[in-house]
């Protein structure tokens, strides 16, 4: 029987406070947003704005230009969406074929991978930007999904290989004795049973391109394509004093992506513990 001790009440303080610290920079991002010009400057920023507005995010929604935050709103969620069914439909695939293969090949290119997934991203940006600009991909959104793929394609293919390497094949030898086929079997039987770590690869390569800001500043850097991070680092270049219209970029660019990952949160956490313990 669970007893609440000294001990006990120490520890729910201790979360509590630890709590309270992660929240503190929401906290300054709503209550700053919120406030008008001479309410930012004159105020402290820990201050309740006097009286709230959501003329910032009007604002900020309203911008044309390089600074254009629809725009770029748009393109993250083009770019981010199309990277993420790419990887999800290749690195199921690649995984399951490594996972279900008895060859030596198949866990010399497994660790190929893993190496992949080590290896900083940045060492490859210049030939990586020659390539596409010979193939006229650089400033297209199209062109990006591609990029962001190759990328983020290693650790789609760890988390579902170690996933598939978890998986009795019951299931596969029944569908297989009732006369399925091979890509009957994966799309109908093997990838739905793989939410978890779909929910995975979505939630963490959304998260890394959702919020990338170095290599769509390269690739998208004055284009009618870029995305939110870049936007935002134009209109932050304009307007560094005002900081009540930032943090409204900001609030902004976090909702899509903090809503699509409290979604799928459960099957996020039960996708990567699975692919560890693979």
């Amino acid at each position: 029987m669970f007893r609440y001790t000294k001990l006990s009440a120490l520890r729910e303080v201790g979360f509590w406070i630890v709590a309270l610290l992660y929240l503190a920079p929401f906290y300054l991002l709503v209550t700053i947003s919120l406030k008008g010009d001479q309410e930012s400057v004159s105020s402290s920023p820990l201050a309740l704005p006097t009286a709230p507005s959501l003329d910032n995010f009007t604002k900020v929604l309203t911008a044309t230009g390089n600074s254009n935050v629809v725009l770029g709103l748009v393109n993250s969620v083009i770019i981010t969406a199309g990277s993420i069914l790419l990887l999800v439909l290749l690195g199921s695939l690649t995984g399951y074929v490594i996972a279900r293969s008895t060859r030596r090949w198949s866990r010399a290119v497994y660790y190929l991978f893993l190496i992949a997934i080590v290896l900083p991203t940045q060492l490859g940006t210049v030939p990586l930007y020659i390539g596409a600009r010979t193939l006229g991909l650089t400033g297209t959104p199209w062109g990006m999904i591609l990029l962001y793929s190759g990328m983020l394609m290693p650790l789609a293919i760890f988390l579902y290989a170690g996933f598939f390497r978890g998986l009795g094949t019951e299931y596969e030898e029944a569908a297989a004795i009732d006369g399925a086929s091979r890509t009957q079997i994966f799309f109908r039987i093997v990838l739905p049973l793989m939410s978890p770590a779909t929910g995975t690869v979505a939630i963490l390569a959304g998260l890394i391109v959702w919020n990338d800001f170095f290599t769509s500043l390269i690739f998208l850097g004055g284009s009618k394509a870029q995305t939110l991070p870049v936007a935002m680092y134009y209109y932050i270049g304009s307007l560094v004093s005002q900081w009540n219209q930032i943090f409204a970029i900001v609030i902004i660019s976090m909702i899509p992506i903090l809503a699509f990952y409290l979604f799928a949160q459960k099957r996020f956490i039960q996708g990567f513990a699975g692919g560890l313990k693979g």
